[in-house]
């Protein structure tokens, strides 16, 4: 090679250098193509168009985007070539903003032969795809490239298909899709992992079962992104329908092809054989362990699941993350604080991701202290921007009573989004605070965004804490009518509630029986909750038969029920449920709490004798119950707890 490089001419035509440059580059001969470079400023070579975009290529493949950007911007007289080169550098680094803002300085230059073309508006999309927030501009370029006629090109309108999808606007996404006279294999699985990745796991199988009739194969990516929507959808036979297509096809079985399988059996409830194909792996990632250990938790076999994490010598953030995540959704908090300082003894530090979870922990114990230190970390960190962290911390200032604190974040968020509204507004609405969470919802509206449905869940919420039926029934209403939201069984369980709060119960009874979907648990156990409030016996067994149906196995609608008859002395039918309850097995869990202390994190539940300092502790109840009567407060100890409430 290095007689090549001897035998090239000083006077060697610009093309003739890039063609060299394109060559060595290609065949993985950096080393040459730097030499070559080193030649052409030795002799005070200006390079023209074509040969700086090769260039600018070969420094962009090999991560020197600095250079790169450095040829570029010695370009006088830079051509639509040179820029797209520039262009495909930003894009294929995932430097988006940059991607853009050349796309803007092309623009705003007015020259012809600046001119998009197909190439450019494509890095133009990708870019936009992957900062997700720009749905106005990405919709100027979809108006520029039908202008200039390139709605045909299938490299744009595929990337518009990935733009609409990953901004959630499928309608756009599947019209573009329909039209298109000629789909290639992005085309499929453009639309099918959008889909899956959009939470539309019905449509994706449905197109996949689409293509499997067209003229193009599902490949590797198309099976991927259907397993993942399998997975989600708990559709194992589907799922086990594409892992046959995949041996039959003779897919070649990459390790992400592997992860997505591991992935559907684990959350399938098919673990063993999760565990099987984990096992036959001969290469494993951070992914592969996180499928199943996930799968573990989610299932609640937790013991499984850390020993498979223990049995790993250095688990990557990922891992962590998802074990600790497990614990928290199992409701296993005791050794989380713990679990994070070993991670942080391994050398790792919490991310956003972190951060969120255990937030979501420190909201069952209402632990004010803990979440300023987690703030406080957030705010150093610079993690407090993420929309996840943020919400996560106004929740639990919220639930801790920190009304301020929690204004106070959303304050200071930069970007307030949809997420970031629904949670202030949901602070102020389980403190009551109606009139604050309406102005919320308002100010909302007038900035522009849209509510969702769990944004109706939370201000109907305020109407239940409030009591304002007519807010609700107008909010509730205006759903469908102006928001064009199907009200969900969520929402009629908040109705519900409303009116049952307000002992509007034979109302309740009658918007139940006029609900146009089948009332679930959750509907008709508001409507026992005002029952049980209002002590109406009658209407509290009509409710608790039908519950009884649907969820069999839950205790507290024994509970409440007995309470009731309880409650109306009526001590034989109380007893009757009590002895329901003990043939079906089931027993009353325990009530626990947790305290705090320098000690770590500690549990307990009434009348518990477990601890070492069990007589120290119950020496200091004595002393409290003591000063309780001190104050005026009298102890019920000539009623019998047990017989009155179970």
């Amino acid at each position: 090679m290095a007689k090549l490089l001897e035998r090239v001419p000083k006077n060697l035509n610009y093309g003739a250098y890039g063609h060299l440059i394109q060559y060595f580059g290609d065949h993985r001969l950096p080393r040459q193509a730097k030499q070559l470079h080193a030649r052409l400023v030795l002799h005070s070579v200006t390079p023209d168009n074509f040969l700086a975009s090769k260039l600018v290529t070969f420094y962009s493949k090999s991560n020197n985007l600095l250079q790169a950007r450095h040829l570029f911007d010695k370009i006088s007289q830079k051509s639509i070539f040179s820029c797209n080169a520039m262009l495909i550098a930003y894009s294929s680094h995932d430097m988006y903003a940059d991607t853009l803002k050349l796309f803007s300085s092309m623009l705003s230059s007015y020259s012809t032969d600046l001119k998009p073309d197909n190439f450019t508006i494509t890095c133009v999309l990708k870019a936009l795809s992957g900062l997700f927030c720009e749905s106005r501009l990405a919709k100027e370029v979809h108006c520029y490239a039908l202008r200039c006629g390139f709605d045909s090109n299938v490299f744009i309108v595929n990337g518009l298909i990935t733009f609409y999808s990953r901004c959630n606007e499928f309608a756009s996404s599947r019209v573009l899709f329909d039209r298109m006279p000629h789909r290639d294999i992005v085309s499929w699985n453009s639309m099918i992992a959008g889909y899956s990745q959009g939470g539309f796991y019905a449509e994706s199988k449905g197109l996949y079962k689409e293509m499997l009739n067209s003229s193009v194969r599902p490949d590797g990516v198309t099976v991927i992104s259907v397993l993942q929507a399998c997975g989600q959808s708990n559709d194992l036979v589907f799922g086990m329908e594409v892992h046959d297509f995949i041996i039959e096809n003779k897919i070649q079985m990459d390790l992400w092809i592997c992860n997505a399988l591991i992935g559907l059996y684990a959350k399938c409830r098919s673990l063993d054989y999760a565990r099987s194909l984990f096992e036959e792996m001969s290469e494993k990632d951070e992914v592969s362990y996180c499928s199943i250990i996930s799968g573990y938790m989610v299932h609640g076999l937790v013991d499984r699941a850390m020993d498979l994490f223990r049995e790993m010598k250095q688990p990557a953030l990922s891992t962590w993350n998802a074990v600790i995540s497990g614990l928290v959704q199992n409701n296993r908090h005791e050794g989380i604080l713990d679990l994070v300082r070993d991670m942080v003894t391994s050398g790792l530090r919490p991310n956003a991701v972190t951060l969120s979870t255990i937030l979501s922990m420190f909201s069952y114990f209402s632990n004010l202290k803990g979440v300023k230190e987690m703030h406080g970390y957030a705010i150093k960190n610079g993690y407090d921007r993420n929309i996840y962290v943020a919400t996560a911390i106004i929740d639990n200032y919220a639930k801790a009573g920190f009304l301020t604190g929690a204004q106070q974040v959303f304050d200071q968020s930069k970007s307030r989004s949809l997420v970031i509204w629904t949670a202030i507004i949901s602070a102020y609405a389980g403190h009551g605070d109606a009139d604050m969470a309406f102005f919320l919802f308002n100010e909302m509206l007038n900035n522009g965004i849209q509510p969702d449905p769990v944004t109706f869940t939370a201000v109907l919420a305020a109407c239940a804490h409030s009591g304002l039926v007519d807010k609700a029934r107008e909010i509730f209403d205006s759903m469908s009518a102006e928001y064009g939201i199907q009200p969900s069984v969520e929402h009629y369980a908040c109705m519900v509630g409303v009116l049952s709060r307000a002992k509007r119960l034979s109302e309740a009874a009658e918007f139940i029986s006029n609900m146009p979907i089948e009332p679930s648990a959750k509907v008709w156990g508001a409507l026992l909750n005002g029952a049980s409030v209002s002590g109406d016996v009658e209407l509290g067994k009509f409710v608790c038969d039908r519950l009884f149906e649907i969820e069999p196995e839950n205790t507290g609608n024994y509970i409440i029920m007995a309470n009731l008859y309880s409650q109306a002395e009526r001590w034989e039918e109380a007893d009757m449920v009590r002895r329901k309850m003990d043939q079906i097995g089931l027993k009353k869990v325990a009530g626990s709490s947790w305290i705090e202390s320098s000690g770590g994190l500690h549990s307990f539940i009434a009348k518990d004798t477990s601890s070492e300092q069990t007589e120290e502790m119950y020496k200091v109840m004595e002393g409290l119950h003591g000063m309780m009567g001190e104050e005026g407060y009298v102890l019920q100890d000539d009623i019998d707890v047990d017989r009155v409430y179970v």
